[in-house]
C-alpha cells in the first residue's frame, strides 16, 4: 500500500469496549508505529461509547475519551471513521445508518446485523458514498471477504464449504477426540472461554449462518434472505452417532455450505455434516476455523485460523481500519458489497441434493429392514450400505440401524423419515445428518 512521506493522522469514534473493543483499542496502541511505517496513517482513537462508565475493563481508557452516547462519536467532525463493535442488530443500524450519513467510513464486526440488514446498510453506504468494511464479521483473523472482494474478483465461485463457529468445532472436536457428552463438552468450552454463558447463537447453527448469508452475497451479487436459509445447530449430536461416523471413516463438523447449482440458483445451509477423514477439514480441531473456497479460475483454495478470540478478530478490523484510512488519503475506491447480478435466486432447501447417514433405533426382528427399505425405496431414495452393528444393542431386542443413502432432495428424505417414525417397529426418531463429498 503506498503512502505519503508525511504521516497523516485518522481520527477514530469507537462504539463498544467489550472483548474485541478492548483488544483494537490495545493493538492499535502497541502497532500503531509499524501501521505508520506500512500506511502513512497514524491511527488514534479519539472517543469510546460504552454502556456503563463504572465497569471494569481489560484496557485503561482515559476518562474524557468516555462516553455513554455513540451519537457523539458521529456529531464529532474531527472523527472520520466509526468503528462498531456494539453487536446487536436494531441500535447497531441506527449507529451505522446515522455515521454513513454524516459521511464518516464505517468498520464493522456484526455478522448478525449485516446478514439481517446488509441489503439496506450496503445500499444507503452507496447512496452516501461512504463505505462499510467488515473483515471482522466472518472467520475471525481469516481475512475471508478479501480474499472474495479482492482476490478470486476474477473467479465464479463454484462452492464454498465452510467450519466458521469456533465455538462449534471445539465441542464437536472434544465429543470426538475426549468421548465427552454435548452437555460436558460444552461445559468446557464455558470454562475455557470458547462458549458463552448463554451459548444459543452459536450452538443453534445462527451464528455460523449469519456469516454464510454474508459470504454468500459477496460470492454470488445478491442479498439471501435468512429465511430462505436452512440451519440445524449441534445440540441433538449424540456421541452414538460420532462414533458411527468414525467407524464409517467420518468425523461430525458444523459445516456451512454455500453452492448455485447449474440454473444459478444458490443453496445456503449450515448443519453438523460428516466429513470424510482423509479430508483437510476433518483436522480442523478446537476453535479453529478453515473456509474451502472453489474458484472455476483458481480451483480450490483453503483458509485455516482462529475464528475467533480478542487478537484474532481486532486484527481483522484493525486492517479494515488501514482500508479506511487509506480510502481518507488516497481517495475512494471500491468497497464493501457489490452486487454483480450473475445469480438473484436463493435455491429452495427441500430441492438441495447430498447424500445421507440415517440411524433408525428399531426392534430387533424378522422384517424391520425390509420395512424401512420399501420406504425408502418409494421416495426412489437408494441404500449405498446398512450397519447393524452386533455389539451396539442399547436395550434388549432394540438395537440401531445405520443406512448411507445416495444422493437425494432433502424434502424426500424428511418425508421419508416422517413415514418410517409411524413404523411400529420404530423405537426413537430418526437421526439424518448430511454427508458431505468434498
Amino acid at each position: 500500500m503506498a503512502h505519503p512521506t508525511t504521516a497523516r493522522s485518522i481520527q477514530i469514534g469507537l462504539a463498544g469496549l467489550g472483548n474485541v473493543g478492548a483488544g483494537v483499542y490495545k493493538n492499535l496502541d502497541t502497532n500503531r508505529n509499524l501501521i505508520l511505517q506500512r500506511t502513512g496513517a497514524d491511527l488514534r482513537v479519539k472517543r469510546v461509547a460504552v454502556r456503563s462508565l463504572t465497569r471494569p475493563r481489560d484496557v485503561e481508557v482515559p476518562a474524557d475519551q468516555l462516553t455513554t452516547d455513540w451519537r457523539e462519536l458521529v456529531a464529532d467532525p474531527e472523527i472520520e471513521v466509526i468503528v462498531e463493535l456494539i453487536g446487536g442488530i436494531d441500535e447497531a443500524a441506527e449507529l451505522v445508518c446515522a455515521a454513513l450519513r454524516a459521511g464518516k467510513r464505517v468498520v464493522s464486526g456484526n455478522k448478525a446485523l449485516l446478514a439481517e440488514r446488509g441489503q439496506e446498510l450496503f445500499a444507503l453506504a452507496e447512496e452516501c458514498g461512504m463505505p462499510i468494511y467488515f473483515e471482522a464479521a466472518v472467520a475471525g483473523g481469516i481475512p475471508i471477504i478479501q480474499v472474495l472482494q479482492e482476490g478470486l474478483v476474477g473467479n465464479h465461485i463454484v462452492s464454498i464449504h465452510g467450519i466458521i463457529n469456533g465455538t462449534c468445532n471445539y465441542i464437536l472436536s472434544r465429543m470426538s477426540q475426549a468421548g465427552l457428552g454435548y452437555a460436558e463438552a460444552l461445559q468446557e468450552a464455558q470454562e475455557k472461554g470458547y462458549a458463552e454463558a448463554d451459548p444459543t447463537l452459536d450452538v443453534s447453527g445462527w451464528d455460523a449462518a449469519h456469516k454464510a448469508i454474508i459470504l454468500a452475497s459477496l460470492s454470488y451479487g445478491f442479498w439471501i434472505p435468512a429465511d430462505r436459509v436452512s440451519v440445524e445447530g449441534v445440540q441433538k449430536v449424540d456421541r452414538e452417532d460420532i462414533e458411527f461416523a468414525r467407524r464409517l471413516g467420518y468425523t461430525i463438523k458444523l459445516m456451512s455450505v454455500i453452492r448455485a447449482d447449474e440454473q444459478g440458483r444458490v443453496e445456503v445451509r449450515t448443519q453438523p455434516s460428516m466429513i470424510p477423514l482423509n479430508h483437510v477439514l476433518a483436522g480442523v480441531s478446537g476453535s479453529f476455523n478453515a473456509v474451502l473456497v472453489h474458484g472455476d479460475v483458481v480451483g480450490e483454495t483453503l483458509f485455516y485460523g482462529r475464528g475467533a478470540g480478542q487478537d484474532p478478530t481486532s486484527s481483522s478490523v484493525i486492517s479494515d481500519l488501514c482500508e479506511a484510512a487509506a480510502a481518507v488519503i488516497h481517495g475512494p475506491r471500491p468497497n464493501g458489497f457489490v452486487p454483480h447480478g450473475l445469480y438473484g435466486s436463493p435455491k429452495p432447501i427441500e430441492e438441495t441434493v447430498s447424500r445421507y447417514y440415517l440411524r433408525v433405533t428399531v426392534e430387533d426382528r424378522p422384517g424391520v429392514v425390509a420395512q424401512v427399505a420399501t420406504i425408502l425405496g418409494a421416495r426412489q431414495i437408494g441404500i449405498s450400505s446398512i450397519i447393524q452393528p452386533e455389539d451396539w444393542d442399547t436395550e434388549k431386542e432394540v438395537t440401531s440401524l445405520v443406512l448411507m443413502l445416495h444422493d437425494a432432495q432433502l424434502g424426500e428424505v424428511r418425508a421419508a423419515l416422517a413415514e418410517l417414525q409411524e413404523l411400529d417397529c420404530v423405537r426413537a426418531e430418526p437421526v439424518m445428518l448430511r454427508v458431505e463429498i468434498l
